[in-house]
């Protein structure tokens, strides 16, 4: 073990001779001595009188940024270190590892060894003293020299560790978890008292000692913590272990993980602390270990509470925020930086270090004169806001090596300040969050830049991306308590990256009503996407393009086309109305009357709304809707489905779509969802319920019957004036969903809501039927008709028997011949003779394109639409590009 100066002013003096409580490290557990890594103060707190306070975490203390970055990359290959360890003797393994009296063997030791000797020298260093002085002009270059060998010495060490997944506890060791998941490689989430994420918690625990006790997961992508055989949970310190027990039993509940490694600064938990832990991991079946930088324990006399209690009562409150002498300058980097997202929805591999670097850059650019050779510089970051603050208060230390640069965060702990040199806490400053704390509290406070042996130059101030700057600079507020500390204040405002996309609704997009479908799309009416067919057609067949690159030119309808919708709809409104019944009562008893509808853009859009009506209507049920998209090839939106699994749980979700023809959608879902299960772990259910299912592809359907859904008869104009979904790279970006557009210019022929409205008015006369049938309507998918994809054997052979030779040209159904028509380069249209006359549109179209009919009997669909085989190989493939013939 590292051994501390003799000679060194300890932080935590004052509390030891005022009441008794002293730490004290174990030799032979410990790499650090535990009075070199913490002081000791007072809290504000009945629950726990005494604290730990961090001299390396940057929390309480202003401290040089590499000095807490080399903390939490050590204590990352310790936890490296840990995993190396053969688990010889399972669950039964006692928990804490280092407990030997020695370093396990592993190649990792000399780094260890190395790292440890360089950061306890550093800690032992002239700039160390808590209150934060500067070292002498004369021994900062040696000094930074150090600092910033040891981080690069530790991210030479930084490796990817696959199936581990690390979290770190709100709202202290934030910052510090990520470290540690950096120096590990892994995907990383910490836990988070904030609220209105719109996130559904993973799981929640208590940490029943501190001032805010709830904490709560909200992972956005749950495959990482569902998945993970290795759990690594990242605190500050350990008293006694119970926020880990707690934690590894919520954890463990949702998703078993075979091993669970605690890893903190400090360690001063009891022998029976650490009992406690062994106890859980046979009860689990699971190995639970621990590491530490420094291991020990803790006297607390039976009296502290009553005696803390009354040295507090004797010392003065935080100050209250008041208009200072400062000056303060807002920097608003959001053109310079992308949006940024937090880590408590759970970010994937180390942190951007582009992204630090830009912002550091920019920061150092501001301060200009004011930050010149010797002065004091802080990056002030908030409460869980830890990690990319500190990623640049290091960059800005490399830019600004002539300066001093410290680092820390405010926080939402109440801390008895007393400017004396052996106590942790010099000074205090507080102010009001403007937020609903789950506390009951908006008060926060900021430690140790008050006094006049820690006052800086400069305060850069960085709030929680996304935070408004009038929260900021009201009354009351961060940036007036901080300008009563020092002359310049900075606040740097960050874009925030949302955690999904907001849903787009009417009449803002589209022209649905809002309560009718949330679209989980972008709107990209700003774009140009359309193309004449026929040259969409040739860069689609040619393998230029896929096909959801761009979109087909659409157009008013004609006047006699206008009158062929409307005798369509006047005619099978009724037998809609009954499929839409039949199916509707299908999908409430398979999913327990609370199915999620999720209809599948933009065909099925109608369908899931005209379903949520029935629901209502005929059952009183309010089902929330969403549309999304799916593209062949890429599936269904995947940042949609994990929009879906954040709000609802997964096996509600019922996909709808408004056909089938050879059941390609089909298929597309089916893969789509189990690509989702593997990288995101959700299971959404595989299950498309159609209003017709001519091709007998699904088993979840209204009808089979291959009559004309007036809603196929036209593009936009009956589908909210939303286009077909586009999934283009140069419009989309990560975490986007799929785009469309609004055709607003097309309102004058919008007809979506008159269909609506006509197979609505015709639910009172098919109720009654529908109930009757539906009292036999099995309550599991198995129950129901099998699909046997008769449709794919059909088109296959009509396939061949026209040489094309490619099922991807043969559309069949009257919605897809529909489509064909209106969107493709046809070349034939095939239909059965008795289906005549309800093909009327079909014909009309056809007609006016030049398109030949074939009457063909026995067709098993009333009409099949044939695209022209423009080139050679002809039509799209799975990706929406040319399929080569081989």
């Amino acid at each position: 073990m590292k051994q501390l100066s003799t000679d060194a002013p300890w932080s935590g003096g004052y509390v030891r001779d005022a009441l008794g409580v002293e730490v004290a490290s174990d030799p032979g557990r410990s790499v650090l001595p535990v009075k070199a890594l913490v002081g000791l103060a007072l809290r504000r707190n009945p629950k726990r009188a005494h604290l730990l306070v961090s001299r390396v975490l940057a929390k309480h203390v202003p401290t040089e940024p590499g000095i807490a970055t080399a903390s939490g990359q050590l204590l990352g290959l310790l936890v490296r270190q840990e995993l190396q360890v053969p688990d010889a003797s399972g669950p039964d393994t006692p928990a804490g590892s280092l407990t030997g009296g020695s370093l396990p063997a592993g190649s990792l030791i000399p780094v260890v060894h190395e790292a440890v000797d360089r950061l306890g020298h550093l800690l032992d260093g002239p700039s160390c003293p808590d209150g934060g002085t500067a070292p002498d002009q004369d021994e900062r270059p040696a000094r930074l020299a150090a600092v910033s060998g040891l981080c690069e010495l530790l991210a030479r060490e930084q490796t990817e560790l696959p199936g581990v997944v690390t979290i770190g506890y709100a709202e202290t060791a934030t910052g510090l978890g990520q470290l540690v998941a950096g120096q590990l490689g892994t995907y990383y989430i910490h836990s988070t008292r904030l609220g209105g994420s719109g996130v559904e918690p993973y799981g929640a625990f208590e940490e029943v000692h501190s001032h805010a006790t709830s904490h709560q997961l909200l992972p956005t992508s749950r495959a990482a913590l569902d998945l993970a055989d290795t759990v690594v949970l990242v605190d500050d310190e350990l008293s006694t272990g119970a926020t880990i027990i707690n934690t590894i039993r919520e954890l463990h509940r949702t998703a078993p993980h075979r091993h669970y490694v605690v890893a903190s600064l400090v360690d001063l938990r009891s022998a029976a602390d650490r009992g406690r832990l062994d106890e859980l991991a046979h009860e689990l079946g699971s190995r639970i270990t621990a590491v530490a930088l420094a291991q020990g324990s803790i006297h607390l006399p039976e009296s502290l509470a009553a005696d803390a209690a009354e040295l507090i009562g004797n010392l003065p409150q935080p100050e209250a925020a008041v208009a200072g002498p400062g000056r303060i300058q807002v920097a608003d980097l959001t053109g310079l930086v992308p949006p940024i997202r937090s880590a408590r929805f759970g970010v994937a591999g180390r942190p951007d270090p582009d992204q630090a670097g830009r912002i550091a850059d920019a920061l150092a650019g501001t301060l200009g004169s004011s930050a010149g050779p010797g002065a004091r510089v802080l990056v002030l970051a908030t409460e869980e806001f830890m990690a990319l603050p500190l990623a640049v208060a290091v960059r800005l230390q490399g830019l600004r090596p002539d300066a001093d640069i410290r680092y820390s965060t405010s926080t939402r702990s109440p801390i008895a300040a007393l400017d004396e040199p052996g106590y942790a806490i010099r000074s205090a400053i507080a102010f009001d969050s403007g937020d609903d704390a789950p506390d009951g509290s908006g008060a926060r406070f900021a430690y140790n830049f008050m006094h006049p042996a820690g006052r800086f130059d400069t305060v850069v101030i960085m709030p929680e991306p996304g935070t408004a700057v009038s929260e900021l600079l009201a009354p009351g507020r961060i940036a007036e308590a901080v300008a009563g500390s020092t002359d310049d204040v900075r606040i740097l405002t960050l874009p925030v990256q949302s955690t999904f996309p907001p849903p787009l609704v009417g009449p803002a997009f589209g022209s649905y009503l809002p309560e009718d479908v949330e679209w989980l799309l972008k709107d990209l009416s700003f774009a140009q996407l359309e193309a004449p067919k026929a040259e969409r057609e040739a860069a689609i067949q040619s393998g230029k393009a896929s096909y959801a690159e761009s979109l087909p030119q659409e157009f008013e309808p004609s006047p006699e086309y206008s009158a062929l919708f409307e005798a369509a709809l006047e005619g099978s409104a009724g037998r809609i109305a009954h499929a839409v019944g039949t199916l509707t009562e299908q999908v409430l008893k398979l999913r327990g009357n609370a199915p999620v509808l999720v209809s599948l853009a933009r065909a099925g859009t109608p369908v899931g709304i005209l379903m949520k009506r029935w629901a209502w209507e005929v059952n009183g049920l309010k089902l929330p809707h969403y549309a999304i998209s799916i593209v062949r090839g890429l599936g269904i939106d995947q940042s949609a489905l994990g929009y879906l699994a954040s709000r609802h749980r997964p096996e509600d979700v019922m996909f709808v779509d408004g056909w089938t023809g050879k059941g390609a959608i089909a298929r597309e879902l089916a893969a789509a969802v189990d690509l989702f299960r593997q990288t995101d772990g959700p299971a959404f259910r595989p299950d498309l319920a159609v209003l017709a299912d001519p091709g007998h592809c699904v088993r979840i359907f209204g009808t089979r019957e291959d009559y004309l859904v007036p809603s196929a008869c036209l593009n936009s104009t009956v589908s909210g004036l939303v286009s077909r979904t586009v999934y283009n790279t140069a419009l989309i970006g990560p975490g986007d969903f799929h785009g469309a557009k609004f055709y607003s210019e097309l309102s004058g022929s919008d007809v979506s809501n008159d269909f609506l409205a006509a197979v609505t008015s015709q639910f009172p006369g098919v109720r009654d039927d529908v109930l009757r049938a539906a009292v036999h309507f099995p309550s599991t998918v198995a129950g129901l008709p099998d699909a046997d994809w008769s449709g794919w054997s059909a088109v296959e052979e009509i396939s061949r028997s026209f040489g094309i030779n490619n099922v991807n040209l043969v559309k069949p159904g009257v919605g897809e011949t529909t489509r064909v028509l209106l969107r493709r380069v046809p070349w034939k249209v095939l239909v059965r003779p008795e289906a005549m006359p309800e093909l009327a549109h079909v014909l009309h179209l056809a007609e006016q394109r030049g398109v030949e009919v074939l009457e063909v009997p026995g067709l098993a669909y009333s009409c099949v639409g044939l695209i022209h085989p423009i080139h050679t190989p002809g039509a799209t493939g799975a990706d929406g590009k040319a399929v080569v013939d081989v």
